[in-house]
């Protein structure tokens, strides 16, 4: 069969099961496939053997997420290894990144923690980006943190600054002790679903809960996350942390509310949605 019926066929298939980018997934996984580039796809004659690229179709219609059946996730100017067991970074988390990346553009050696990393995204952008920061990154999932080394070992191979990693929970009051009072800027994008929210089935079914439920009212853990900023953070230090779309008020008023932080702003995505919220340590009185 031409590639041109295979992903007419494939596309029609996503599109009954109710993906949202039924062409986009049907290539991308075509192109996985057969190991060539998606832009390569049009000039090809034909496949001659589509068993495993009518496999994965298969599983991305019962809505198995993309990026695990691909194993890659791209983020900025990275590809992070992802699969089961970690929270596949989205494209809106990306604006976080380049919010903090901006903010020690003109520091030389910028302290970094990532609080809740996941697959790495952040805090491996940064140390990509700015090779002069020296970064850690935090993950409490024993599953969680296995894709953090693989990408963080990955990017240090590829001669990126290496990035620490920790296990730990980041609303622990013991983590990182050695770093209060000394970080430029603290970031997370934190575990903020509401506990009664209903989710798409790729994040229902393949994301860790871990990384997705905060509670009643989805803030359950950055309550525990401004503790731990606002004690790691230096006087004049940067906070941001994503948030739901729903919590572009709330989110922000917890912040105000817990006291120390001033300058506190919430940033929409690219959609113009809220998204994530950013404030400054005013002193250690907190």
């Amino acid at each position: 069969m031409t590639p041109r019926d295979l992903l007419a066929t494939a596309t029609r298939r996503l599109a009954d099961a109710g993906v949202e980018s039924p062409r986009v997934d049907a290539e991308l996984l075509l192109a996985h496939a057969l190991g060539v580039p998606r832009q390569r796809l049009l000039t090809l004659a034909d496949v001659a053997d589509p068993g495993r690229f009518d496999d994965l179709v298969a599983q991305r219609a019962d809505r198995v997420p993309l990026q695990h059946l691909t194993g890659r996730a791209p983020f900025r100017h990275l590809e992070l290894a992802v699969g089961p067991g970690v929270f596949v970074p989205r494209p809106e988390t990306e604006l976080v990144a380049g919010w903090v990346l901006d903010r020690v553009a003109e520091l030389p050696a910028p302290v970094v923690v990532d609080l809740g990393t996941g697959s790495g995204a952040i805090a491996l952008s940064v140390a990509h980006e700015h090779p002069g920061a020296q970064v850690t990154a935090v993950e409490r999932d024993p599953d969680a943190i296995a894709w953090t080394r693989v990408n963080a070992a990955a990017r240090a191979d590829a001669g990126d600054t290496p990035v620490t990693v920790l296990a730990g929970d980041m609303t622990d009051p013991g983590l990182l002790t050695d770093l209060d009072g000394g970080v430029d800027v603290v970031v997370s994008n934190p575990p903020y679903v509401p506990d009664d929210a209903r989710l798409p089935r790729e994040v229902a079914d393949h994301d860790p809960p871990l990384a997705l439920w905060g509670g009643p009212d989805g803030l359950d853990v950055v309550r525990g996350l401004l503790r731990t900023a606002a004690r790691l953070l230096r006087p004049g230090g940067l906070l941001a942390i994503e948030h739901a779309d729903a919590q572009g008020t709330s989110l922000p008023a917890l912040v105000r509310a817990h006291g120390g932080f001033t300058g506190v702003v919430d940033h929409p995505d690219l959609a113009g949605r809220p998204r994530f919220t950013t404030a400054q340590l005013q002193n250690r009185d907190v």
